[in-house]
């Protein structure tokens, strides 16, 4: 692996573990797709540090089951018309 991949999946899991962070939050903070998020943190971590990769899939399925209650959330919101504005 290039030392570069190498570098960037261990900064992106590390802020996934720090920041409690959704595939696509750490996507747009280093510039990258989600694809390449997802590969990095499911492919390549457990290769480079299997107990970083451990505790990033813990916030991964964390986020997976509490995203129904995001998704309704702001739905809620987009009717009341109190969505915030990116």
């Amino acid at each position: 692996m290039r030392e570069y991949i190498r570098k960037r999946v261990l900064e992106i899991s590390a802020y996934i573990v720090d920041t409690n962070a959704t595939v696509r939050q750490a996507a747009s903070v280093f510039g990258v797709s989600k694809s390449t998020v997802h590969k990095d943190v499911t492919e390549r971590l457990p290769r480079v540090n299997a107990e970083l990769a451990l505790r990033v899939k813990r916030v991964l399925e964390r986020n997976k089951a509490e995203r129904h209650i995001r998704g309704g959330e702001a739905t809620r919101q987009k009717y009341r018309g109190e969505r915030k504005v990116s």
